[in-house]
């Protein structure tokens, strides 16, 4: 279980997370969909960093447990997020996260370890593949929200050379 973490400027309960960007070699990404009672939201899969892990550890747990992505390659680290909002269970304030560049050699059924029953606890209800023109013509709700253009950024110009600053 992820332990809240205090904050240094603000006092607020931070939960440390990683996620991955699920990158095919034809430029598809894969996306996890949560249904959350206040919205639905696309992002990377990833999850909580918990005590003891390090965050390569914890994707490695998230994508074996959210799209049964064994032994991946962890890959350069892309941007970094800060979001505060009141987490469902009252346990935090907020998460910070790294996402890293994940890259497969082709696009693969994803087959997590959770039951459905799990991952719908967790509020996941759906694993999908994107192509960029795809997201770029849906009315979703994308975490962070400007994900579809750091996606563009990513596949125009590669990794960044130092992590991107992404808000909400």
């Amino acid at each position: 279980m992820t332990e809240p973490v205090a904050d240094d400027t603000s006092g607020l309960r931070i939960r440390a997370a990683a996620r991955a960007l699920v990158l095919a070699a034809d430029g598809r990404v894969l996306l996890v969909r949560f249904d959350f009672p206040a919205r639905t939201v696309w992002a990377a899969p990833g999850g909580g960093i918990d005590a003891g892990e390090s965050a390569f550890d914890a994707l490695r747990r998230e994508l074996l447990e959210e799209i049964g992505l064994a032994d991946p390659e962890i890959g350069e680290h892309v941007w970094d997020r800060l979001h505060v909002f009141p987490f469902i269970n009252g346990l935090f304030d907020g998460q910070r996260e790294e996402c890293h560049l994940v890259r497969v050699p082709t696009v693969f059924e994803p087959q997590p370890r959770f039951s459905w029953e799990q991952l719908n606890a967790e509020y996941l209800m759906e694993i999908r593949w994107w192509t960029l023109a795809e997201l770029r013509a849906a009315d979703i709700i994308t975490a962070p929200r400007q994900l579809v253009d750091l996606l563009g950024r990513l596949l125009d110009s590669g990794p960044p050379a130092e992590p991107w600053q992404v808000g909400e």
